[in-house]
C-alpha cells in the first residue's frame, strides 16, 4: 500500500530526499540551468549555479532512478526539478518520462510533477520550439495511455507573468493536453511582499484554470536577507491576501518554510499564556506524527526562518538547536520529558 504518512527516505545520491516515502525528487544531471539565474536569490538548489561540488545533487541516469523505483512501492509521487527540466529537448526528456505511457511500467508511481518556469520565462517551449509538439503528445499520452496524472509545478511569482499572449496561450495548450498546472512561489520583498499582488494573482490563476498551491517563505540560501520578510509579516500578507479573495483560491498553503525537518506552516499569532505567539504545524514531515500537530513559537517580529525561533516557555520546538528533528513522539519531545528520562537513565518512548 502506498504510505501518506512521512519520513525520511533512505535516497541514493542520485534521488534529493523528500519528506515522505510517498514522493520522490529527482535532479536531472543533465543539466543544472533555468530560465531565470535565481541561485542567488532565494533557489535551495543555488550549489548547483554556484560550482559547490559538496552540496549539488543530480539524478546521473534513468535506470537508475527506475531501479530506486522498483525497490520503493510506496512512492506514488515523482518530480521532476532540475535547474529547470524544460530546458531540455523532449528527445531527453523521453528517457525518463517515456516508459510511464505503458500503465503497467511502475504502476505504483501515479503522479508525475514537472517544476518549471517555463509557462512565464518561455512559454515558446510549448508553442514555438521544434518540439514543442512532441512534448505536449508526451504529456498527453502519459495521461491518456498511461494513466498518470500529470501536473506542471509553475512558479509564477507576480501576477504580471500571467498577461503576455504567449503566456496564456501556452497555459491552453498544456491544459488542453489534459496536463494540471499549479502555482507556487516565494514571498520576496520588493518583489510580491503585498497581500493584494497575491490575492489579483491567485484570482488570475483560478481564472486561468490554474490551482494556486505554495507561498513559501524565502529559504535560507543565496542572498535570503535581500529578499526575506519576517515570518509575522508574511503570516499577515497571507492573511490578508487569502480574505480579498473567494473559496476557489484558497487551495493555496502558507507561509510555508521548507526546511530540514519538513515544511512547517505559519497558521497564526494568538496569545498564548499572556504571551504573543506563532501557532505553527508541519504539512510535510520525515516523523509521520508531527504531521498537522500544532506547537508554538515566540512571536519574534525579527526572525526569518525557523531556526531563530524560540520556544514559549515550559514548552519546547520540534527540533534541536541544530536545526534536526527530535527523535521522540510529539508530546513527548515538546514537553522535554526526553531529557527528563535520560537524566534519570530511563529512555523515554
Amino acid at each position: 500500500m502506498p504510505q501518506s504518512w512521512c519520513s525520511w527516505l533512505p535516497l541514493p545520491d542520485a534521488l534529493a530526499p523528500r519528506f515522505c516515502p510517498s514522493q520522490a525528487c529527482t535532479s536531472l544531471k543533465r543539466l543544472s540551468s533555468c530560465f531565470l539565474f535565481a541561485g542567488d536569490r532565494y533557489c535551495f538548489r543555488w550549489p548547483q549555479f554556484i560550482g559547490d561540488s559538496d552540496l549539488r545533487f543530480a539524478q546521473k541516469d534513468a535506470i537508475s532512478l527506475f531501479e530506486y523505483l522498483s525497490k520503493h512501492k510506496s512512492v506514488t509521487d515523482i518530480l521532476f526539478t532540475g535547474g529547470d527540466p524544460l530546458i531540455m529537448k523532449t528527445s531527453v526528456l523521453k528517457e525518463y518520462l517515456e516508459r510511464f505511457k505503458n500503465p503497467s511500467f511502475l504502476k505504483h508511481v501515479k503522479n508525475l510533477r514537472i517544476g518549471t518556469r517555463a509557462l512565464s520565462f518561455w512559454p515558446q517551449r510549448f508553442l514555438g520550439d521544434e518540439d514543442a509538439e512532441e512534448l505536449l503528445q508526451l504529456l498527453r499520452d502519459l495521461r491518456e495511455k498511461g494513466g498518470r496524472h500529470v501536473a506542471v509545478m509553475a512558479h509564477i511569482a507576480h501576477g504580471c507573468e500571467l498577461k503576455p499572449a504567449d503566456t496564456r496561450r501556452a497555459i491552453a495548450a498544456l491544459q488542453d493536453a489534459g496536463v494540471v498546472i499549479r502555482s507556487q512561489a516565494p514571498l520576496m520583498r520588493g518583489i510580491n511582499d503585498d497581500a493584494e499582488v497575491w490575492a489579483a494573482k491567485w484570482r488570475e490563476e483560478v481564472s486561468l484554470g490554474i490551482v494556486p498551491y505554495y507561498m513559501f517563505v524565502a529559504r535560507d540560501t543565496g542572498a535570503q536577507d535581500f529578499f526575506s520578510v519576517p515570518l509575522a509579516e508574511a503570516h499577515r500578507i497571507y492573511s490578508d491576501a487569502i480574505r480579498y479573495t473567494s473559496g476557489l483560491c484558497r487551495t493555496v498553503r502558507g507561509p510555508s518554510m521548507s526546511g530540514t525537518p519538513g515544511k512547517v506552516e505559519i497558521v497564526g499569532v494568538e496569545v498564548v499564556g499572556q504571551e504573543p505567539a506563532f501557532v505553527l504545524r508541519f504539512l510535510q514531515c520525515r516523523d509521520p506524527d508531527w504531521i498537522g500537530r500544532i506547537f508554538f513559537a515566540k512571536l519574534d517580529p525579527n526572525a526569518i526562518w525557523y531556526d531563530e525561533l524560540r520556544p514559549l516557555e515550559g514548552m519546547r520546538l520540534p527540533w534541536d538547536a541544530a536545526g534536526m528533528l527530535r527523535r521522540h513522539r510529539p508530546s513527548v519531545a515538546l514537553s522535554g520529558d526526553d531529557q527528563k528520562g535520560k537524566r534519570n537513565g530511563v529512555q523515554s518512548p
